[in-house]
């Protein structure tokens, strides 16, 4: 298990990150989302021991990540743009993967044959998705504990993300790996993820399991037969809320029967509570959060 504990980051004088708390369980599909500049490539080379913090703990089964040797062997980051040498081949890589982690070699031929890669054409000439796909296939054939993948899916045709999913679950479901997936497909997110973080100006806002967390937002539209006040919904976890004359509409959480029931009290003429996706409570959020920023609360 991964625990950030209180982590602060500064990249020269500015705060990157700030107080963050993160558990990954071992076993999972962990996605990372937010903004571009929110902090998602700091929170991974934080965890891969690239970076060290500058407040708080990184842990993983109880041991500080950082300059930690044996923790490091266990994680594995392909970065956005992964490292590679000049006029490189990607059997170069993997040979130089291999000091490091042991390299499987029937999954490394098995993947190779899979995503039609040719292993000594140099990777300078791959396009970006296919630059993509080798360096994942070297990160799966590697079979770290953890993998890490900035933008995993950016640049790869649907056809490829479908065998790298596919893959990726396989390797989850025989307990051999747990994957910590950035992106900014949150449709993708979505439906890959057992779990997630949404990082917002450096901190976290919202984690936990995916499905309690979409299932404790609600999209809600009322109507009544007069002018609605803003007070009516004080009771309420509102995220935002938009009120043109007689209809509201409103993103709030907390549990879905005891906020019906306190709205059917308000006697509206319509009430509906509307299932939310990932990409609808990412919006919301950000909204709430510059409206919250621009009055100081």
């Amino acid at each position: 298990m991964i625990e950030f504990q209180h982590v602060y980051k500064f990249l020269g004088k500015k705060q990157v990150l700030q107080d963050v708390n993160v558990t990954i369980p071992d076993g999972t599909v962990f996605g990372l989302i937010g903004a571009n500049g929110s902090g998602k490539s700091t929170f991974l080379r934080l965890l891969s021991g690239i970076y060290q913090c500058d407040g708080g703990k990184i842990l993983l089964d109880q041991e500080h990540i950082f300059d930690n040797r044996r923790c490091k062997k266990q994680i594995l980051f392909i970065s956005d743009e992964p490292f590679q040498f000049f006029r490189s081949t990607l059997a170069d890589m993997k040979r130089f993967y291999s000091q490091w982690y042991k390299i499987d070699e029937d999954r490394y031929r098995e993947y190779l044959t899979m995503f039609h890669l040719d292993e000594h054409k140099p990777l300078h000439n791959f396009s970006k998705g296919m630059k993509r796909q080798a360096f994942i296939l070297l990160g799966l054939a590697a079979s770290p504990r953890y993998l890490l993948l900035d933008e995993a899916f950016d640049g790869l045709d649907p056809m490829i993300r479908r065998y790298f999913k596919q893959v990726i679950a396989e390797r989850i479901a025989d307990k051999s790996m747990s994957v910590i997936i950035s992106s900014h497909d949150l449709k993708e997110v979505q439906d890959f993820c057992d779990s997630f973080a949404m990082i917002e100006n450096g901190s976290v806002s919202t984690s936990g399991e995916m499905n309690d967390a979409l299932a404790n937002i609600h999209h809600i539209q009322m109507a009544f037969h007069e002018e609605v006040k803003a007070e009516w919904f004080d009771q309420l976890d509102v995220i935002t809320m938009q009120i043109r004359s007689k209809v509201v509409k409103l993103y709030v959480r907390g549990d879905e029967e005891k906020i019906r029931s306190y709205l059917k009290t308000l006697h509206p003429l319509v009430l509906e509570l509307l299932p939310v996706q990932l990409e609808e409570m990412f919006i919301q959020s950000v909204i709430h959060q510059k409206e919250v920023n621009r009055h100081g609360i």
